[in-house]
Parts: structure tokens; sequence; C-alpha cells
């Protein structure tokens, strides 16, 4: 703890648009009563540099994270780095003696989850991983069913995920794109959707038959560029990404690029592109339910699609995020009775703050004194790996075809 202070001191590796926001300043004008920035991380010094200024710190800046550790001691560190590295500076600060909150995902292999699991183990210390998804309202509510067995037991689930043509080229400019930083997006991105469905079914998946494939982006593209702002084609683009328009963007990302080379508006036809940007999933859990997945990345519309088909019912939602039509700020949770029950309309209200108050409520779960968790919402570095071990065998799956087994987890 600070000196004088209950605040918890942490530190901050990773200073992209997640970290300077969430982790950054939103934590420290919503949770700086319970909280102290006393270090910033990153391995690109102007980045660095205006990051802390749109933060709103004085936290001094390092490119060296053992040093910084070495140094400063904070007592938690917030990962927000490339999926890839992030098994390195989670074990590293485990082993420093700080406890770790870790964006989504964990980690990208079953080697590096290993590590991960084993240097928690050994260090006594925790590691949190930031499934926001689990605290939106309309999450709780439906845990709140289901575990109430409105629909008796669940046999199977029907699990939809639009990503639109905005936010889906988006994984395709970044450095989300290639296998080895982000595992692919059944990696990355449906970590999130393979934990809502393991905390939602209290029970692990066990085998993944897959398919996936780059129908739209890549080398499926009509023509190629290094990046949007020096493009001959930008006229003609519909994917044309002007970064000078977004001032937090530009300010984080451009000029910073001289430094890294790395480019925030990057061609989303890159040849060598190498994830899938359309994908179908099968999963079958240790409970015996059946899930069908899919993941869509070139949407028109932005949301999901989600039904618990059980022996006594439904629950169906369709929520949505964005799309070319008025809708409510509620989602509405179907409850549909078999045998003639009728259905129960449930609306849920959306809540300020991001994923419809999904982020707020879990930094309120993690930093707030006597939070309850009623519903296992916070979620470890198991809930983590069992995501991502889902997310491999998908694509291992995808890409040598046959059925893949999710291997096993102690509790």
């Amino acid at each position: 703890m600070a000196e004088g202070s209950n605040r918890t001191r942490y530190a901050l590796v990773g200073v992209g648009n997640r970290g300077t926001t969430m982790w950054g300043r939103e934590l420290l004008a919503g949770w700086g009563d319970y909280v102290e920035l006393v270090g910033i991380c990153d391995l690109n010094p102007m980045r660095a540099e205006r990051a802390r200024a749109m933060i709103g710190t004085a936290a001094p800046l390092y490119a060296d994270f053992p040093q910084m550790m070495a140094e400063l001691k904070p007592q938690l560190v917030v990962v927000c780095t490339p999926d890839d590295t992030h098994d390195d500076i989670i074990v590293e600060a485990l082993e420093a003696g700080a406890d770790v909150i870790s964006e989504k995902p964990l980690t990208t292999t079953a080697e590096k989850i290993e590590r991960i699991r084993a240097a928690e183990q050994r260090t006594g210390r925790r590691v949190d991983v930031s499934f926001n998804y689990r605290f939106a309202p309309t999450a709780a509510r439906i845990k709140e069913l289901i575990d109430a067995g409105a629909i008796g037991e669940v046999v199977s689930v029907d699990f939809h995920w639009y990503l639109d043509n905005q936010h889906g080229a988006d994984y395709f400019r970044r450095w989300h794109a290639f296998r080895a930083r982000s595992g692919s997006l059944f990696v990355h991105k449906a970590t999130h959707h393979f934990d809502l469905l393991n905390w939602y079914l209290d029970s692990d998946p066990v085998e993944v038959k897959a398919f996936g494939e780059l129908l739209h982006y890549g080398r499926k593209g009509p023509f190629r560029g290094e990046r949007c702002r020096t493009c001959p084609h930008k006229a003609r683009c519909d994917y044309y990404l002007d970064l000078s328009a977004d001032p937090f963007l530009d300010a984080l990302y451009e000029e910073p690029s001289a430094v890294d080379g790395y480019f925030r508006d990057a061609c989303v036809y890159r040849e060598e592109i190498d994830i899938p940007d359309t994908m179908t999933a099968t999963i079958r859990y240790a409970s015996g339910v059946q899930v069908s997945y899919s993941l869509n990345t070139y949407m028109p519309v932005e949301g999901h699609h989600i039904a618990f088909n059980g022996h006594r019912g439904r629950i169906e939602l369709r929520q949505y995020e964005k799309q070319p039509w008025e809708a409510p700020a509620v989602d509405e949770i179907l409850l549909i009775r078999s045998f003639g029950g009728g259905v129960e309309r449930i609306r849920v209200p959306h809540e300020p703050g991001g994923h419809y108050g999904g982020d707020n409520r879990m930094r309120d779960m993690i930093f707030r004194p006597g939070a309850q968790d009623r519903l296992r919402q916070r979620a470890g570095s198991r809930a983590g790996a069992m995501s991502v071990l889902c997310g491999i065998a998908a694509l291992e799956s995808a890409t040598k075809g046959g059925a893949c087994a999710v291997p096993a987890l102690p509790a």
C-alpha cells in the first residue's frame, strides 16, 4: 500500500488504446480512491509519453520491465501488451511479488499457459483475466436464469457473434492479423465467447470440431497497399481509415510509428495475413452440452445471438451493439417455456460505461472493498486458460481437419 494510504499501487504495462483508457484514465477517474498508478512501461517512449498525458498522471515511464519492478515494487501489474508477450510479463510480475490483471486472452499457447499457471502456484500470487462480458447486466441475468433452472437442464446452445465492417476490419489492420501474435481470432476474440459459455454452463469444453477460412480480408481483397495513409487505392477502398480524423488514435499511434514501425492503419488486404475471418465450431462439453458457434468479421451489424435450449424451455437473446436502425437502450431476454408455458420478456436496461456497464462492474468487483461475487464472475487464470485452450483446439481443427480434444486442467 502507498504510505498513509489504503490504495493499491499498480503498474501499467502496454499503453495502446485499452491500456490508456480502461486501465489508465478511466480507472483513475472512477476508482482513484482504491488505486494509485506508480509506473508505466512501454517499449515505445513517444507513445508512453503521450499516454501518460492522456491518463493525467505523473507516474514514471520505463521501457525496461524488470527495472520498473525492481525500483517501484508495485503490488499489482496490469498487462495490456500484444497477446504473445503476456506470459513473460505475467511470470516476471508474479515472481517479483505482484498480483496481475491480464487483458484477454491470457496468452496464446498451451506451453505459455503452463508457464503462467506454474508461476502463479509457485509464488502464491493471483492472476485475474479481464472477462468483462461476464459482468454485463444482461449476461448476469442470463446466468441467474440458468442457475435457477428456469429451462431445466441445458442440453444445447446456439451462439453466433457478429463483428461489423469497422470493428472486424480493425483486427486485420493491426498485429492481431497474425497467428504468431494473437493465436488467431479463435483465441484473441473468441476467448470472450468461449469463456462466457464455460461460465454460463459451469462446465469445461472437451472436444471441438471447427472450420475457419480467410474469405474476405488479406489475399482475398481486390488490391494491396502498405497502409491507408499512403495507399494509392484509398479513394475506392471500402476500408480506408483516416487516422487523422481520430485525434486520440492519431496521437497515440501515428508519430510514435516512427519509433517502432507499427502502423495502426495497415492494409486489411495484406498478403501475409494468416488468420481466418470466417469461423464456425461445434463444441462438446464435459456435461454433455453441445454448442453451435460462429464468428463473422465483416457484417453490416455488430452484436450477438445466443440461445440456450433445455428440457423445459429456451432462453434467447439478440443483443444489438451497432446496426443501421434505431434500437432501444435495453436488452430483451426471451424466456420461453415448453408445453404451452408461454413466453416471459425480461428487459434489462443498458448501464453506463463500456460493454453496457460490464467494464465498470468488473472494476468494482476487483477494486472496491467488500464486493460479493455471488455469480462467480471474477475470472482467474484457470478460466483464462480454458477459453484459450478451446480456441487453440478450434484453430487446430480448422487447420488440420477432424475433431480436436481440449486439454483438461485441474480445478
